[in-house]
């Protein structure tokens, strides 16, 4: 599957017992199988690079499930 590049903001999303998400500029939802500790941030505005990956199962129906790649912050 091809890469993704995004802007968008990191949230903490109290459902289904809790979990990160970022939501790029234009509404799209993702959920990083792995959250790198440095973006856990609630609102924190970053810049992605990221792998669509495929689960077997998972708890949480929100975003498409992604591999991060790359990051960086941006200023607000």
């Amino acid at each position: 599957m091809k890469n993704i590049k995004i802007k968008g903001v990191v949230k903490h999303l109290n459902l289904e017992g809790g979990f990160w998400g970022i939501v790029a500029k234009n509404g799209e939802e993702y959920r990083p199988v792995v959250m790198p500790e440095q973006l856990k941030h609630d609102g924190e505005s970053v810049e992605v690079t990221l792998k669509p990956v495929e689960e077997e199962m998972s708890l949480h129906m929100w975003g498409q499930p992604v591999k991060v790649i790359a990051f960086h912050t941006l200023n607000p």
